[in-house]
């Protein structure tokens, strides 16, 4: 990441800031991410305006001690630069300065944060409306859609950080249908997929939702919609991937028993997406190789299996959420944790550890009935596995016999410098031997 776009300052010039307290909304590429404050002070001058992008390592606020050093620094300070703002080192009045922060090679982080303030990881609580000075805390995808459908803020419950309202608390206060990120791009196989929800509005008003809701990604015939900046993340790994010599090689799989295996485990709050994450997990595990990732060293072996989840979020792009351990957490953890994920990827909460961790990456489209798919290879991944829906078909058996068989249809998209063909048959055949066989053993 080179550069961030400040969602919006939840603190003002002159306004106190507690330990703790949340300064500002930074949104990096896959996640809006509250900024908070590890000292005491006051925000004496906003640098960079919400809606302005930020360059790695620009100064964009300044925070002092008290409240007499406000008018010195606002005195010295520009309002709104975009150049980077140098503070004379005599000046022992400044105690912060916010700066964003230059991203590692191996992890995504916020755009802004402040010298000693890092974002904090929570779970989402409800609470009632914040108020700020008369200011409802809201994000700008909620203030847009309450204006648009006539929601008073004040009287909706936020489910974001510190109470903060989301686009989903919105359509929620209104009884409209929550509608969640596409787990892998659907739930499960379409012949045990739920069935999805079906907004009961008007066409009118499905065409203003389809557009509204979904943040401006998608446009009426004749205009031009900008990117996001998931999209453009998206966008920039994608253009990455064409460097990388890859193959694929498909399997068909049984999954009758599989099936079977699911219906028991579902009313424990078992899911497909861990089901399916957990016998990759299990694969993976005797098949290092195909766990392994390309890098300028030569080839690097994680010392864990974790199984990365396509998700395709509601305003455009894609983010992949990871089932860390997938080969060792217990299923109904495993599940629990997937309930968590999807939950804090609606509301773009995800740490960055936690959707850029991968070490195999799994893309499910089976909830469309697609009978077959490819996927594209994820940078840092060695191989992704696409999985379609699994289908009543004529199978031949060993002894020239007919039956009809659900048949699942799974391509292994592989970095070819790291994983050859029969490194990816092999792990075919071995993860279609535990689906068609021996399911049970994903529940121990």
């Amino acid at each position: 990441m080179t550069e961030g776009k400040i969602v919006e300052w939840l603190k003002q010039p002159g306004d106190k800031v507690e330990r703790g307290e949340s300064v500002l909304v930074v949104e990096s590429d896959k996640a809006d991410m509250d900024v908070e404050s590890f000292q005491d002070g006051y925000l004496a001058s906003v640098l960079m305006p919400a809606g302005s992008t930020a360059p790695v390592g620009e100064t964009i606020g300044l925070i002092v001690e008290t409240q007499e050093e406000i008018s010195a620094v606002q005195a010295h300070a520009p309002q709104a630069s975009s150049a980077p703002v140098s503070t004379p080192s005599s000046s022992t009045s400044l105690k912060e300065d916010l700066t964003t922060t230059p991203k590692s090679s191996n992890s995504v982080k916020p755009p802004a944060v402040v010298s000693s303030i890092a974002p904090k990881a929570q779970a989402p609580s409800i609470t009632p409306a914040v108020i700020n000075h008369g200011r409802i805390i809201a994000s700008p995808r909620a203030k847009k859609l309450a204006s648009q459908i006539g929601v008073d803020l004040a009287t909706v419950q936020g489910t974001g950080p510190h109470g903060r309202i989301q686009a989903e608390d919105v359509k929620k206060a209104t009884g409209q249908p929550i509608s969640v990120p596409w787990v892998a791009e659907s739930n499960a196989p379409a012949s045990i997929a739920d069935p999805l929800p079906i907004p009961l509005t008007s066409s009118k008003t499905q065409e203003k939702l389809i557009k509204d809701l979904s943040g401006n990604s998608f446009g009426r015939p004749g205009e031009t919609i900008s990117f996001n900046t998931l999209q453009q993340a998206v966008n920039r790994n994608m253009e990455a991937s064409l460097s990388v010599p890859c193959f694929r090689v498909g399997y068909s799989i049984i999954t009758e028993r599989l099936d079977a295996f699911y219906k028991q485990v579902k009313p424990q709050g078992v899911t497909m997406t861990a089901l399916l994450a957990k016998a990759v997990g299990r694969t993976l595990a005797r098949h290092p190789q195909v766990n392994a990732a390309s890098s300028n060293a030569g080839m690097v072996y994680p010392c864990e299996v974790n199984v990365a989840i396509a998700v395709a979020m509601e305003d455009g792009g894609l983010i992949t959420p990871v089932l860390k351990n997938a080969d060792k957490t217990d299923l109904f953890e495993l599940s629990r944790q997937w309930a968590d994920l999807v939950k804090r990827s609606r509301s773009k909460q995800l740490q960055p550890d936690e959707y850029t961790s991968g070490t195999f990456t799994l893309s499910n489209l089976g909830m469309f009935g697609v009978d077959r798919f490819d996927a594209i290879l994820p940078p840092g991944t060695g191989a992704i596995l696409a999985v379609a829906a699994s289908q009543s078909q004529v199978v031949a058996g060993k002894d020239n016999s007919i039956s009809i068989k659900r048949l699942m249809q799974v391509n292994l998209t592989a970095d070819h410098r790291v994983i050859y063909g029969a490194d990816g048959a092999a792990f075919l055949r071995d993860l279609a031997d535990l689906i068609e066989h021996n399911p049970e053993d994903l529940g121990s």
